[in-house]
């Protein structure tokens, strides 16, 4: 064969076999922590990043230093599964490691926008919401000078993709009512005096399926809902889970562990919202929520150590970091 007839074969070959070698890539999944290489108690923060470079961070929360925190990089898409303060962030870190993983130093306000809305401006990214959320994210974006048009909705049963990766929204059993302190004028003013938030709808959880075909399941703040098993499982097949450990207010350890093992058997499963000092030295603390979930859960149990990266493959299982 002539020289550039095998360049040709080459080329053609090579094309071929891109999409494959490009599904063969892992997700890669980073979490942003108040503290460095450890799990404390007010994180909630991940970056997921497809196999082509999508790059979606789910609930920025209190714990992600604002649009110039040099972890997040470039942002397509900010999911938010409702809108608490500590995760849609109503005052946020200035940098990490400032306080203790017990009591992190959250003192930077960003009310009434929402670091939320703070990172979406800066890095003119979308904020795909479901409920009532997305109106409420269009005036806040046209307040803070960013386009109304970046906030989308996608409910249950819907599916939204963008840069390759399919988004869904699903079922959550928690409570979403807006503060007034990120609200203004006489409606602010009444909210408050009665005691009451803002409903914009029920809170939801995310599946999301990624172009090496990954499904992951963001569990939000739930409690145990039997969408878990007729939706999560038996529909999308979710394979790894994000699931709330943190008691009191979202499901506890050992009702986080019965979600794992009896409702979604996922591959595998990384432990969120403990709402503790979960480890030390980047080990789980003896007599934590988070011990007593691993202990429980049939299946492997990751840490979301801040700032260190997980990958995995199509069918969820690590390639790389995971502890």
């Amino acid at each position: 064969m002539k020289r550039s007839g095998l360049i040709t074969a080459l080329t053609a070959g090579l094309a071929l076999a891109a999409p494959w070698a490009l599904a063969e890539e892992p997700v890669r999944i980073t979490p942003l922590g108040s503290h460095d290489g450890e799990f404390c108690s007010r994180d909630r923060a991940l970056v997921l990043e497809d196999p082509n470079g999508t790059r979606i961070l789910y609930d920025a929360g209190r714990t992600v230093a604002g649009p110039d925190d040099p972890r997040l990089r470039e942002i397509d898409v900010i999911l938010v599964s409702h809108m608490h303060g500590d995760h849609v962030g109503d005052q946020r870190i200035s940098k990490t490691n400032a306080g203790s993983c017990v009591s992190p130093d959250t003192s930077v306000g960003t009310l009434p926008q929402s670091n939320t809305v703070d990172i979406a401006v800066g890095k003119k990214a979308r904020i795909v919401t479901g409920s009532e959320m997305p109106a409420f994210f269009a005036a806040k974006l046209k307040e803070a000078g960013g386009d109304p048009a970046n906030s989308v909705l996608v409910r249950f049963g819907g599916e939204h993709e963008t840069g390759g990766v399919k988004i869904t929204t699903v079922p959550a059993v928690h409570s979403n009512g807006v503060s007034p302190s990120f609200l203004t004028g006489p409606l602010a003013e009444h909210l408050q005096a009665a005691g009451v938030g803002a409903s914009v709808g029920p809170p939801t959880g995310y599946v999301l399926t990624f172009s090496n075909g990954l499904v992951v399941y963001l569990s939000g703040d739930t409690g145990i809902t039997a969408e878990q098993k007729l939706v999560v499982k038996e529909h999308y097949g979710a394979e790894l889970v994000v699931m709330n450990i943190g008691d009191t207010f979202t499901t506890g350890p050992k009702e986080a562990a019965y979600v794992i093992n009896d409702l979604i058997a996922p591959k595998a499963v990384i432990a969120s919202h403990a709402n503790e000092a979960a480890t030390e030295g980047g080990e789980v603390r003896k007599g934590t929520r988070t011990a007593m979930f691993t202990a429980l859960t049939s299946v492997p149990v990751h840490l979301p150590l801040s700032g260190r990266t997980m990958s995995f493959d199509g069918d969820a299982n690590c390639t790389f970091g995971c502890q």
